[in-house]
């Protein structure tokens, strides 16, 4: 490439700094490209080499309600991931809840090719646990629903083919008797007959 392209920012080894440069010549190499580039600031001429990451195997356990599965992801060795970040695998959406290091530590956030293993939980969909009583009788069930559903202490739901009042939501803290929670933060639900009351 004869003429001069403005606006390539990178690093000049003359000034230290990260500079303009223009970009005197471009040349393939394989699946990236090598720049000759003269800095704006100071004229000095140097060559920057552009290659893809390469793709890196991160062990990773997926959690999908009371199920777990080991998979290996493909993510580029240079991408950070950091606890809470999403992804999809085989259609469905996860979030990452930990991440550790090769000397087994948790961190908040890595780069994939010093991660040793990750754990995600499915972030599209949230399974409840369910007990139902009516009279001396309790029964256990799941409700798949959205993470953001929210539950609210006293009101009335169909389930299990009958209907039902929320005596009370267990979010693994405690349980409460009042109030409202979303899904993602329930453990279980404890239903009874909507004509009993407990209040």
């Amino acid at each position: 490439m004869s003429d001069e392209d403005e606006g390539a920012f990178s690093e000049c080894p003359s000034c230290d700094e990260v500079t303009g440069h223009s970009i005197i010549k471009r040349t393939p190499q394989g699946e990236g490209e090598d720049f000759l580039v003269r800095c704006i600031t100071c004229s000095f001429v140097h060559k920057i080499m552009i290659r893809p990451p390469k793709p890196v195997m991160v062990k990773t356990t997926l959690s999908d309600g009371r199920e777990s599965f080991g998979v290996e992801i493909e993510v580029d060795e240079d991408e950070e991931i950091s606890v809470g970040d999403m992804f999809e695998h085989e259609g469905i959406t996860w979030m990452v809840t930990r991440i550790d290091n090769n000397d087994s530590r948790p961190q908040k956030v890595l780069s994939a090719s010093k991660i040793l293993s990750m754990w995600a939980t499915r972030s599209d969909k949230t399974i409840v646990g369910i007990t139902m009583t009516s009279g001396e009788i309790s029964e256990s069930g799941k409700l798949e629903c959205e993470p953001d559903k929210v539950f609210s202490c006293g009101t009335i739901i169909d389930f299990a083919e009958s209907r039902w009042r929320i005596r009370a939501i267990h979010t693994g803290k405690g349980r409460t008797l009042t109030g409202s929670r979303v899904a993602n933060e329930i453990r279980r639900i404890y239903l009874h007959p909507p004509d009993k009351e407990y209040w």
